[in-house]
């Protein structure tokens, strides 16, 4: 498992070159995080948007304008011609650009031109805590409001094959609850058991699941000891799999605004990893996710 972002950036490094398809290209946040990008010999793009706006702020920041630039004022256009890149096999990870994330996913999920999996789209988010000795992922905080059991397992089924391809071969996962008993009154617990049961069979890529887990076990030893918990992953947990929107959301800032992380995410369960981040993201967050991409990327 990777302790920081900067030992993903180097293990993108020594990889294959990626393209990047930026959909609605003219933003001057996400040309930053592709020229860092491409300094650092993660990946280089292709720029899908409008030319005339592109080209001033290409210059501003310093990128090289030989860059390739497909040429769409249109914005939905934009975005499905940027998809289209992937299904053709001529880029292999896409980013959102200056588009709204609805109108950018709905080219995403184009029966024709889209990367449909049959899978739920969910976000993997990347957790850099100091004092912690690795990163931690959490699924899923930004997307799904309020998953059923099937598509928290497609959640997770998501989530452990994109850690797969990272390099983590048997990710230790907690279906995060309040407790660790079940009880019909909270269905989060309800559905944690399932999954275990789900994993048992071998429903799931390589992992181990524990569930239901309060977040107190799954990150102390001490405290699944002082509980009378037996537990194989406490303390050692790779993957969150949160309950719903709101916790996974209220952790994820808690972290970034209390203990000081740094985070970066995935839009996942697409046929290729795709590059999402909030507007506020700084241009070392952006590319934070473009080398998590670029390693979740799965050559077909």
């Amino acid at each position: 498992m990777y302790r920081t972002f900067q030992e993903v950036l180097e293990k993108v490094k020594g990889r294959e070159v990626l393209t990047i398809s930026v959909a609605v290209a003219q933003d001057k946040d996400v040309l930053e995080a592709i020229k860092l990008a491409q300094e650092a010999q993660l990946a280089r793009a292709v720029l899908v948007g409008n030319k005339a706006e592109i080209i001033p702020m290409l210059e501003e920041i310093g990128l090289s304008d030989d860059i390739l630039i497909i040429d769409e004022p249109d914005i939905n256009k934009a975005a499905l011609k940027a998809v289209s890149l992937l299904k053709k096999r001529e880029a292999q990870v896409l980013m959102k650009g200056l588009i709204n994330s609805s109108d950018f996913l709905k080219a995403v999920l184009n029966s024709k031109e889209g990367l449909r999996t049959g899978r739920l789209l969910s976000h993997l988010a990347a957790f850099e805590v100091p004092g912690q000795e690795k990163l931690v992922f959490h699924t899923d905080g930004g997307m799904n409001i309020a998953p059923d059991l099937e598509q928290k397992k497609d959640i997770l089924i998501n989530a452990i094959l994109a850690l797969n391809a990272m390099g983590v071969e048997k990710p230790n996962v907690a279906v995060l609850t309040a407790n660790e008993k079940v009880n019909p009154k909270m269905p989060a617990t309800v559905d944690a058991q399932a999954l275990v049961e789900m994993w048992e069979k071998g429903v799931f890529p390589p992992c181990v699941v524990e569930g239901p887990i309060a977040l107190d076990v799954a990150v102390s030893s001490e405290a699944a000891l002082h509980k009378g918990i037996e537990s194989k992953i406490s303390g050692k947990v790779d993957l969150f799999l949160m309950p719903n929107i709101e916790t996974g959301n209220a952790c994820g800032k808690a972290m970034v605004h209390y203990a000081g992380a740094k985070m970066a995410g995935l839009v996942l369960g697409a046929t290729n990893p795709i590059v999402m981040t909030s507007r506020a993201e700084t241009a070392i967050g952006k590319l934070n996710s473009i080398a998590l991409a670029c390693l979740a990327y799965q050559k077909k």
